[in-house]
């Protein structure tokens, strides 16, 4: 194991109830891959995902996830080659902010 995942989500925007469903998503999937996973409060609408302190993740640039396409992030970071099932499928990336 050597992924360590943390979520920064805006407790102004009650975003916790996201980073935890995601945070959720990442561990069922990753559950022999990740070596911790992290809820981070912040503020000022941020919603970042990282991979061991790089941003795979932002908002504020791409934004909300879509669980698979996180997945998809995470997955290249620490299990290159672990096969998603659906989640490996094409389609649009993102929901609107």
């Amino acid at each position: 194991m050597s992924g360590r995942v943390e979520i920064e989500y805006c407790t102004q925007c009650g975003w916790l109830p996201r980073a935890a469903w995601l945070a959720q998503e990442l561990l069922t999937t990753f559950e022999a891959e990740l070596s911790e996973l992290a809820l981070r409060p912040g503020k000022g609408g941020v919603f970042v995902v990282r991979v061991d302190g790089e941003p795979v993740w932002d908002r504020r640039e791409q934004g909300f996830p879509e669980p698979t396409a996180v997945k998809r992030a995470v997955r290249d970071r620490v299990a290159p080659g672990k096969p998603l099932g659906h989640s490996d499928k094409t389609g649009p990336d993102t929901v609107s902010p």
